[in-house]
């Protein structure tokens, strides 16, 4: 797999060529001086629970991954914290206000976008909600449902570190 600094041919500052590899995660310009490092991009996940242990559980309506299963969220914007960015994200894909949210964990991912490979830190968050609570699949979502721990599948979930986030979740093996 080719590192994705491979795509930055030129210095984003002046211009020139002379933009070389400085280590695994930046390259350094020779003729100004200006270091660009590629670190992963915060994302956020949302393990929203109702009372009964069901997860709400997301259809993607776009790629990478369309038509496969995945959880709310999205990608942290500038001036936004993991918390913030929890609750935007999950109110643009479900319709629904989250009252708290507990943090869980962090997984890696690589994200397929624009013929980048993006680095992600996918910080999974958990919610619980009441079982009647009304939404709607939207933004990036096609469809929503409850699903028992029981029935998931992890091979229906499109994105890897999902996959491994609920497999975790659930105590299973991948």
């Amino acid at each position: 797999m080719k590192h994705p600094l491979e795509k930055f041919i030129y210095c984003p500052c002046c211009g020139s060529p002379q933009f070389i590899v400085n280590n695994t995660s930046s390259k350094r310009c020779e003729t100004c001086g200006f270091v660009y490092y590629f670190n992963p991009r915060a994302a956020v996940v949302a393990v929203i629970r109702d009372e009964r242990g069901r997860l709400l559980v997301a259809r993607r309506a776009h790629e990478p991954a369309k038509g496969t299963l995945d959880l709310p969220g999205g990608f942290t914007e500038c001036y936004e914290t993991a918390e913030e960015s929890l609750s935007r994200e999950v109110l643009e894909e479900t319709g629904i206000n989250i009252p708290s949210a507990h943090y869980l964990f962090s997984q890696p991912n690589i994200y397929p976008y624009s013929g980048i490979d993006i680095h992600t830190m996918d910080l999974f968050f958990e919610i619980i909600v009441d079982s009647n609570v009304v939404f709607e699949g939207k933004d990036d979502v096609s469809e929503l449902m409850w699903i028992a721990p029981e029935d998931i599948c992890l091979d229906d979930f499109g994105l890897l570190s999902i996959r491994k986030g609920v497999a975790r979740l659930l105590g299973r093996e991948l």
